[in-house]
């Protein structure tokens, strides 16, 4: 029998897009999709390019349900819990930041999500804490040079598209704003870093120093990062490290060529390219921050828990043009 799933706040870009995901998945079935907003809509109307994939109404009662996905804002997941109760059995999913430093919250201990640290411990978990975008982006370009032991201080920048913001409207997400424009934001001081510097801490075993840049494309999906740092690594060591860090990982590749946002929009992918002049390397990384920063990993991290195939409802092909 497929598992029963329900989506808090389905009305969102993140719940959207889950809904777009699971309505095609091989082990899963959509229960409900709650929203408080829009209670009484059908999905389609919000969202057209659900017309046929998912007709279903918006309802703000929810259901016991097998999993359960919280695409809630910020600081919201905990309230909602509270308010709402959710049987132990349930595996629950949240999107937002609200258990990724602090995991425990009543009977549930949240494991952080990014599969390619903590696969083992996610297996058969209930409750789940996704990454961020910014966070899966930065520490997938990371992670291979924490564990060996060599990260000190490093210089990141990245550019994200205006779906990142969230769909409520602000100033800097108006279509005249955005377009042919580029800005910086959060400078040093972005809500990822904490998330980001404690996993890389742990697995590089002594302090690690993140200068932080996010800036705002004139796109609508996508993230890209270049991290800089100082070694003594040859460039060829570090690739090899990659790749063996990445090896069993089907949502990562490391490549040699350059890397584009074309690459992984519309995928749960992360490309990862490498280079070297000197002593100083780079090293980039490409997500869809909708997808593997959000709602792709989500679905990813379900199927660990649920011990089902990784990539089942993944298998997704970037739009070239």
């Amino acid at each position: 029998m497929k598992k029963t799933v329900g989506i808090i706040g389905a009305n969102g870009y993140t719940g959207s897009e889950l809904i777009r995901l699971l309505a095609f998945h091989p082990h899963v079935t959509l229960s409900f999709l709650y929203s408080r907003s829009n209670s009484g809509t059908r999905i389609s109307d919000l969202y057209p390019d659900l017309t046929t994939v998912c007709e279903m109404v918006l309802t703000d009662k929810p259901e016991d349900v097998d999993v359960l996905f919280l695409c809630l804002p910020h600081k919201e997941s905990q309230n909602w819990l509270t308010q709402n109760p959710v049987k132990d059995e349930t595996l629950v999913i949240d999107l937002g930041n609200d258990f990724r430093l602090e995991g425990n919250f009543g009977n549930r201990n949240f494991i952080y999500g990014l599969p390619e640290i903590n696969k083992k411990q996610l297996v058969g978990a209930k409750s789940i804490a996704n990454p961020g975008c910014f966070a899966t982006a930065i520490q997938l370009a990371l992670l291979p040079l924490a564990e060996k032991g060599v990260l000190n201080e490093v210089f990141t920048t990245g550019i994200t598209g205006s779906t990142g913001a969230g769909q409520s409207l602000q100033a800097t997400t108006h279509f005249t704003w955005r377009n042919d424009n580029v800005s910086a934001y959060k400078t040093l001081t972005h809500q990822h870093v904490d998330e980001i510097l404690q996993q890389l801490i742990a697995f590089n075993n002594k302090e690690v120093n993140l200068n932080f840049v996010p800036w705002r494309g004139d796109f609508a999906r996508g993230i890209f990062t270049s991290s800089t740092m100082k070694t003594e690594l040859e460039l060829e060591e570090i690739e090899h490290l990659y790749q063996d860090f990445y090896a069993e990982e089907p949502f990562v590749t490391v490549s040699r060529k350059a890397v584009d946002l074309k690459q992984v929009v519309n995928t749960n992918r992360c490309v990862i390219q490498i280079e070297k002049s000197g002593n100083v390397v780079v090293i980039h990384s490409a997500i869809d921050n909708l997808l593997k920063g959000a709602s792709g990993q989500a679905v990813q991290n379900m199927n660990l828990a649920m011990n089902w195939e990784e990539n089942a409802g993944l298998n997704l092909k970037p739009i070239a043009f």
